[in-house]
This record gives structure tokens, C-alpha cells and sequence, in this order.
């Protein structure tokens, strides 16, 4: 599934990401998953969440620089070998990853990875050609 998340530049000060986070949840964005690199004046806040285009509105709106991408969603066994057989595929059609992370899912026995890659769209489409599940909605947020 090719879903939105939003890349956060947060300064690298105390107490930024909270507030961040806070200000999500006073308007009701749920997090599915959260990534964050940082380097030494700023991180990079990696976030999958119910409400994209309401969270970069908050986030604006409060002096935060926001940007949507389209990702890769796919389910994977949430066991030894699950991310590895997705990325041998990857790797087998000669894809090249830009970064990824993975998160629980409450489908049992599941994790959902989430990738960027140069062409989302071609990428998810092999991906379900090779027998990997596509993730819905429902599987990534809670409603």
C-alpha cells in the first residue's frame, strides 16, 4: 500500500519533540509509527498517522516545517526472516532503499515495514507480484 507520512524537521532542543507530539494529540492525530534520525542541529521526525494533511496543517501553523512523501506499506512476519525475504526481493530486482523502519500491527503474528524508494508506485507493484500483502487502511490506523 503506498500511504502518506510526513517528515518533521525538529530542532534538536529540549523539549521540541514533545511539543510536537502533544500538539498532534490535542487534535486528535493518532501515531502508527515514528522514526527519528537526528544530526547534530536538527532531527528528522518520520511519522505515520491518521490524519496527514491535518497534522502538516497543525504543524504549520505552529512554525514547523512539514513535508508529505509517499511511502511503501507492506505486512511482513513479525518473525526471524520476515523483513529479510521483502529486502532479498528488493534487492533481487535491483531496488535500492532510501530508509525504511517497521512497526507493530494488530494483525497477529504481522509487522507493517515502511520503505522509501525512488518509485513507490513500481516498487509496491512488484512487491505484490511476488506474493507480499498489501496492507489496508485498517491495518496501519485505528479508527
Amino acid at each position: 500500500m503506498i500511504t502518506k507520512q510526513l517528515s518533521v524537521f525538529v530542532e534538536n532542543k529540549k523539549g521540541r519533540l514533545s511539543a510536537i507530539l502533544n500538539l498532534l494529540a490535542e487534535n486528535d492525530v493518532d501515531l502508527s509509527a515514528l522514526s527519528l534520525a537526528d544530526t547534530t542541529e536538527f532531527g528528522v521526525l518520520r511519522l505515520i498517522v491518521n490524519k496527514p494533511e491535518l497534522a502538516k496543517k497543525i504543524l504549520n501553523e505552529s512554525g514547523v516545517i512539514v513535508k508529505i512523501t509517499d511511502v511503501l506499506a507492506v505486512v511482513l512476519d513479525d518473525a526471524p526472516g520476515g523483513a529479510a525475504k521483502i529486502i532479498d526481493t528488493l534487492y533481487k530486482n535491483d531496488v535500492s532503499i532510501e530508509y525504511m523502519y517497521a512497526f507493530d500491527t494488530k494483525l497477529t503474528g504481522k509487522a507493517i515495514m515502511v520503505a522509501k524508494t525512488e518509485n513507490v508506485k513500481a516498487v509496491n507493484d512488484l512487491l505484490i507480484q511476488n506474493g507480499f500483502e498489501d496492507p489496508s487502511a485498517e491495518d496501519i490506523f485505528k479508527f
